[in-house]
């Protein structure tokens, strides 16, 4: 367990991470039930080719039998052998808001996860522990909603062209201003999809001839915009401020393969809250170093914006540093403010220089006008510009919901993975069987969790994750925690090795930010 209180005076705060070593017999049975499920896999292969097993699996026409494979059928294994067995964990039909809590369709397989069949069922209030709804926003009754549809009545829903053709509405020019004054930076845009935010805009930044620094951990979009950028990519491992020195002072020293010529650019691309690990971005330690050896950085902020930070500004507000210290604040509106689409922020020049060349901005549609509403009342709430605390509250109350229910899961001896302040809450589970059994035992006591395994996580990692939300409240999460805490028991997931003393005179409301500074 790693405990950073302060780095050369970094750190105004404490910063405690847990990422507990696998248990050896965890991981050696782990790796059995894998060796165990791809033995089945390929005996099941042989019977389906045999016809000895009906093939239920998408494959080649007969006809097309000359023709070189359109994709190899070995690349379908795991899908065919081991996540079809689990499939009914994934995919479940919502038909209500994602809130705090949630109605789903009830559905059931008769042919082992192939089809599904709908009963007509709906199963009432499931406690939502798996949705982004950080500051509890995703809502049909409110402010919110009553502005959004004011708007829908007025613009209508879709804007039918670009922001540069006749796309550009009032609503776009308001919203890029309050995103700007909410972040504390000269300017910013909005994009209508989060995941595009990331992955169309890094190629318009650098290219051929720069260097891009990027955890190992990184969103998928960030993967993705590297790739498409064309310029050289250096992972470094997660959180580790010496693996991404070594690689700076390496670039400088070397600089380009073969040429030897200095990189044009080097843009170290991080993440606020890392969505898989529940770990926060050691922050402080990487602007240090981006000023150190002159180089820029590029901060996503998709899980932190709104969760993180006495205001909700995120983790530049969480550890009170500067924002003009981060070249590229980027994050989504896709989860603390209930709605959809993503942004940039930063200096004028880059925000001008990207309404030109960002190939999001050029060619995608503008963003709906009642989600843009969405998204200008919630900021709004949350700056207390409304005229209200509601905003203030909820943030608070999300930081007192996420330390209380951290606390009370280790606790329990669960292993569970991240920064003590990070409201995306990873609990291990290992082995391949426990990923289904695990959601499927939490669903028949009425609780929504999402379970994730491999390729999401590396493969011994498996792990359900909790999403926290302001509008849980203290009983929907004591609910929760005691049925996690059975299924726990029912099928021993108990694997932690550093178990904590229950803080029983320890009242609810008391885990604050301010708490934390004293």
């Amino acid at each position: 367990i790693n405990h950073i209180v302060h780095n050369g005076g970094l750190y105004k705060r404490p910063f405690n991470e847990a990422f507990e070593e696998t248990p050896m017999l965890v991981a050696v049975l782990t790796y059995v039930g894998y060796g165990v499920l791809t033995l089945f896999g390929y005996l099941r292969d042989f019977m389906r080719q045999w016809k000895i097993e009906k093939c239920q699996n998408a494959t080649e026409r007969e006809e097309q039998k000359d023709f070189v494979p359109l994709y190899q059928d070995f690349e379908n294994f795991y899908n065919r052998n081991l996540y079809m067995r689990i499939r009914d964990s994934w995919n479940r039909p919502i038909c209500s808001v994602p809130g705090a809590k949630v109605d789903m369709m009830e559905r059931v397989s008769h042919d082992y996860n192939w089809t599904f069949t709908y009963t007509g069922r709906v199963i009432k209030d499931i406690i939502n522990m798996g949705s982004y709804n950080y500051l509890g926003f995703a809502q049909n009754s409110g402010p919110c909603q009553e502005a959004a549809a004011k708007v829908l009545s007025q613009y209508g829903a879709g804007v039918c062209s670009t922001r540069q053709e006749m796309g550009n509405l009032d609503k776009h020019e308001e919203l890029e201003k309050l995103v700007a004054r909410f972040l504390g930076v000269e300017s910013a845009m909005a994009y209508g999809m989060g995941f595009a935010t990331n992955s169309m805009n890094i190629p318009a930044l650098v290219g051929k001839g720069c260097l891009i620094l990027s955890d190992e951990l990184n969103h998928a979009s960030l993967v993705l915009g590297a790739r498409l950028s064309g310029a050289t990519i250096r992972i470094f491992k997660h959180n580790n401020m010496q693996s991404l020195e070594k690689l700076l002072k390496d670039a400088i020293v070397h600089g380009q393969p073969r040429t030897r010529r200095p990189w044009k650019k080097i843009l170290i691309l991080v993440e606020g809250i890392y969505s898989m690990e529940g770990s926060i971005v050691r922050l402080p330690e990487v602007i240090a170093l981006k000023k150190k050896y002159k180089s820029y950085l590029y901060l996503d902020e998709a899980h932190s914006i709104g969760a993180l930070g006495p205001s909700g500004r995120g983790v530049v507000d969480y550890f009170g540093l500067n924002p003009e210290d981060v070249d590229v604040m980027m994050g989504t509106f896709t989860k603390s403010f209930g709605a959809a689409g993503g942004y940039i922020g930063g200096k004028k020049e880059l925000i001008d220089y990207l309404r030109t060349y960002s190939h999001s901005a050029v060619y995608a549609t503008s963003m709906s006008p009642p989600v843009v509403e969405q998204i200008i009342t919630s900021m709004k709430c949350i700056m207390s510009e409304d005229g209200t605390t509601v905003g203030k509250a909820r943030v608070q109350q999300l930081a007192e919901n996420t330390r209380y229910f951290r606390r009370r899961l280790k606790e329990m001896g669960f292993i569970i993975y991240g920064n003590e302040d990070s409201p995306v809450v990873p609990l291990m589970l290992y082995m391949p069987a426990k990923i289904g059994a695990f959601g499927r035992e939490m669903l028949k006591r009425n609780i929504g969790v999402v379970v994730v395994g491999f390729p999401a996580t590396p493969i011994i990692e498996s792990r359900a994750r909790f999403c926290l939300s302001a509008a849980h409240t203290k009983e929907m999460l004591d609910t929760a925690l005691k049925e996690i805490n059975e299924v726990g028991d029912l099928l021993q997931l108990k694997y932690s090795r550093h178990r904590l003393v229950p803080l029983l005179d320890r009242p609810f409301d008391e885990t604050t930010y301010e708490e934390t500074e004293d």
